[in-house]
């Protein structure tokens, strides 16, 4: 199994990237599974259910997401008729949609679970226990789990990254908007990297207006992010080559387009 994962998708830019370079990747890859990740895909910040519906119709296969799942409030909503969309696992019990989902392709099951990292994000679960439980759910059906970890620090993503090693397929790290060049398989057979990095404005600061930001660090005041719409666009994945009877990863690959790295299909 090839399982083809686009990093966190940032508003229109973002889409339109998706919408244009999916059916590319997909003739050059031949990827079974295309994972991408939605919670900054709606203005920067969140998803709505038509952007929801795009994302599958142009060929994503599961939808993750991260810190800003309910920024846009007509998620709860669609969240439950939404069998597709992966939130994370270690949000408290009780709230709406899944951690976990299977994904059907070629006579294989793929299980794909999103978590959130605690360092410098808001207090969640812990997502080294909630993964446990949720692998343990996951080997009764299948081999094949695809992790994506949503979270701010390195050493944390890194950490789940050994914690998992050898017990999932793949382990990719998202959230910092930047692209690592520390993918590898680890010495268990899991397929890793640090962050995927993102889809969307390649002129700005992780996405959004870099006047903004850049005011924001002179001068300490309070500014409005939002999204660049203008200007070159990028986008950033990670794909994954599996073993299908031991879920271990047997090649990875990072993928990155834009102006200084052009596709070629």
């Amino acid at each position: 199994m090839k399982i083809l994962f686009i990093g966190d998708i940032v508003g229109s830019p973002g889409r339109d990237m998706v919408q244009n370079y999916l059916p590319k990747l997909k003739q050059k890859y031949q990827p079974h599974v295309t994972i991408v990740n939605g919670e900054n895909a709606a203005s920067g910040k969140g998803i709505t259910e038509k952007i929801y519906k795009q994302l599958l119709e142009w060929g994503a296969q599961a939808i993750t997401m991260g810190n800003h799942t309910w920024d846009k409030k007509e998620l709860f909503e669609f969240i439950d008729n939404a069998p597709y969309m992966v939130r994370p696992a270690n949000f408290p019990e009780g709230t709406p949609g899944k951690g976990l989902v299977f994904i059907k392709s070629n006579g294989l099951e793929l299980a794909v679970i999103n978590l959130q990292g605690r360092t410098f994000l808001p207090p969640l679960d812990d997502p080294f226990r909630v993964v446990d439980e949720l692998i343990d759910e996951a080997k009764k059906r299948t081999n094949l789990i695809f992790v994506d970890f949503h979270a701010e620090a390195t050493s944390e993503k890194q950490a789940m990254g050994w914690y998992l090693d050898g017990r999932v397929t793949a382990v990719v790290g998202t959230h910092t908007h930047t692209q690592t060049a520390d993918e590898r398989i680890l010495p268990m057979g899991t397929g890793y990297i640090t962050d995927v990095g993102m889809t969307g404005p390649y002129d700005g600061i992780l996405g959004t207006d870099r006047e903004a930001v850049i005011k924001r660090f002179l001068t300490n005041l309070p500014v409005r992010f939002e999204v660049k719409k203008e200007g070159r666009t990028q986008l950033n994945a990670f794909l994954v080559d599996v073993d299908n009877q031991s879920g271990r990863t047997k090649k990875v690959e990072r993928v990155l387009i834009n102006d200084d790295h052009p596709f070629f299909g």
